[in-house]
């Protein structure tokens, strides 16, 4: 394969597309609500009850959204408490909210304002004797006023809890209002903290395992069936060559991990919401990636092939003929194409990483890349490994056209992601763009003068520079319906309400919520061979269990928020809701049998 300098090129513009658009909002440092803690008691007993109470004061003018907000996508108002082990909190009690209107919403908001209070209920265990109980609490809470809402920030407090002779009851006024130092972050998912259930030692063993498994997604099978044709080649030019192809896979794939950690620390830190795989909800990347399959589709069918400049050629000659900037574009083309696969282990660690600090999502991130890279760094590693490699011949003519026919089939599934996300006329404009894109490369080596190549090597950029520009204007009439077509399934899908999921639950229904995307692959494996099979689909009849399908292929604030809440930041997520329990959280690769045998264990409809 010659040297291309095109996908080098158009990978880096690409990572640079995806990643410049998921940091947003902006800190904020405002302290508009204060929190304190008291007991009802002046002490407690061994094995008494506690009602611990947490006074708030918001700052006036402004507002929070309530333990219940009116949307989903607004953020709830959440008390979370830190006790020592083998105490946990019985119950939460919120004050009833307001319902309030405001000049961004016609619509009434539950809100708290002013002071109110926030009781938590626990009991001390019997072994406490003649000692203090320490408690330390957050409160999670966005500020709004009439015109504008800042980032959701945390208040904190601390108290200790004398342990005794039980005291008498404290009067039923305000403690003084502490004032705290907030601290930007997201709310975390669930109201009792505790130690993490995992080391951070078997959590970056997960990310590792997550990011070997990676390589066998059907994300990632175009990139290795790529590499697979370039190391043959490369492996002619000796066991040197190998290596070099090898290690700058590895730093490409490095590189695009290290830029991925580092955006999502940069958005967390910013109030947004951080997640795997969300880039695939902007279609100026979905159509800058489509672009770029196109290429390599067009330059592995040998429609065109543009030399690297003088001094990179000599870098490039100590390597395989790709060259060094081929195999680090490879290696940043794996990863574009991971992201939306959430393969098994690799969705708790990233869950445990997102809600950590910066250090801990660097790690998580850095061992999952270490995984995905693991097969190019066992061939720089082991002289041996280069051998198992067949020798190259006339018969690679033919696979790579093979490779340029899978690369364009992912095009295909790009054209169907990107569906969902724009409008008929502006998806019309794409295609179109992708075509004229095709027709000014074939026609570069049959024009003859250098004008004429530099004309419709013109073309060529113009058509990515419409294509881009008609996927980040705003929609104009009704998207596309080809990922949205008419489908006849087994089981009545109905879209996902969080409030709905949670009230019927409550009422005594299972209800079984799916997550997923267009953009999402594993996801749509799992809906045919799983989900959309007669045996579940009788099992939910006969249990009378609500299905609700949650689409996160475009943004939705309230989607990520529920995927937080339960410790998780990619699809595909199932859960279902057990009236009386736990909802119980599913494994990324759900199997027919295990939500069988769960649904199973529901009483009858």
């Amino acid at each position: 394969m010659k040297r291309s300098l095109v996908p080098v090129l158009s990978t880096a513009v690409l990572v640079v597309l995806g990643w410049s658009g998921s940091v947003a909002a902006q800190l904020t440092d405002a302290k508009l609500a204060t929190l304190s803690l008291r007991g009802d008691r002046t002490s407690y007993a061994p094995g008494g009850a506690v009602a611990l109470e947490a006074w708030v004061e918001v700052e006036p003018e402004w507002h929070v959204n309530s333990h219940t907000p009116t949307f989903d996508y607004l953020i709830p108002t959440r008390l979370v408490l830190e006790l020592p082990a083998g105490i946990g909190v019985q119950r939460f009690e919120y004050p009833d909210h307001e319902l309030q209107t405001f000049a961004f919403e016609e619509v009434p908001l539950a809100v708290y304002d002013g002071r109110f209070v926030i009781r938590a209920h626990f009991e001390v265990p019997a072994s406490y004797r003649d000692t203090a109980l320490p408690v330390r609490a957050e409160l999670a809470y966005q500020a709004c006023n009439q015109s504008q809402c800042v980032a959701p920030t945390k208040a904190e407090a601390t108290t200790v809890l004398v342990i005794g002779a039980e005291g008498a009851l404290v009067a039923n006024a305000p403690p003084p209002s502490v004032a705290v130092k907030p601290a930007v972050t997201a709310s975390t998912a669930s109201e009792t903290s505790a130690p993490a259930a995992r080391g951070l030692f078997s959590i970056l063993l997960l990310a590792f395992l997550g990011g070997v498994i990676l390589n066998a997604m059907p994300c990632v099978l175009p990139v290795l069936s790529l590499k697979f044709l370039s190391l043959v080649e490369g492996a002619s030019h000796g066991r040197k060559g190998t290596v070099y192809g090898a290690l700058a896979t590895t730093a490409g794939i490095f590189f695009s991990f290290w830029a991925l950690a580092l955006a999502a620390i940069a958005a967390k830190s910013a109030g947004s919401a951080v997640g795997w795989g969300v880039q695939f909800q902007n279609p100026a990347f979905v159509t800058g990636l489509l672009l770029v399959v196109t290429l390599f589709s067009l330059n592995l069918w040998g429609l065109f092939e543009i030399p690297l400049p003088q001094k990179l050629a000599q870098l490039g000659s100590q390597g395989p003929t790709e060259g060094l900037g081929g195999h680090f574009a490879s290696g940043l083309f794996a990863t574009l194409l991971a992201t939306p696969c959430s393969a098994p282990f690799l969705g708790t660690a990233l869950g445990f990483a997102l809600s950590r600090p910066a250090g801990t999502i660097l790690a998580v991130f850095t061992a999952v890349a270490v995984g995905l890279a693991a097969p190019y760094l066992l061939l720089a590693a082991v002289p041996g490994f280069a051998r198992v490699l067949p020798r190259p011949g006339a018969w690679m003519l033919t696979l790579r056209g093979f490779l340029g026919f899978l690369l364009a089939a992912t095009a295909v599934w790009l054209l169907y992601v990107l569906g969902g996300q724009v409008s008929r006329v502006h998806l019309a404009g794409v295609q179109l763009a992708v075509l004229a894109l095709a027709l000014c490369v074939w026609l570069v080596p049959r024009l003859r003068g250098s004008w004429a190549r530099g004309l419709a090597w013109g073309g060529v950029v113009a058509a990515m520079v419409v294509a881009v520009a008609l996927a980040a204007a705003p929609a104009e009439g009704d998207r596309s319906t080809l990922a949205k077509g008419a489908v006849t399934r087994l089981i009545p899908w109905e879209p996902f309400d969080r409030t709905r999921a949670e009230t019927v639950a409550q009422a005594g229904q299972a209800v079984f919520v799916d997550v997923t995307a267009d953009w999402c692959f594993t996801c749509k494996v799992i809906e045919g061979r799983v989900l959309e099979t007669e045996p579940v689909a009788e099992a939910f009849r006969r249990h009378g269990v609500l299905p609700l399908r949650a689409d996160w292929t475009n943004r939705d604030p309230g989607i990520a928020k529920f995927l937080e809440d339960h410790g998780r930041f990619g699809i595909p997520f199932y859960m279902l809701y057990r009236p009386g329990q736990e909802p119980r959280v599913f494994s990324e690769l759900l199997t027919r049998e295990t939500l069988l045998a769960a649904v199973a264990e529901l009483p009858p409809a």
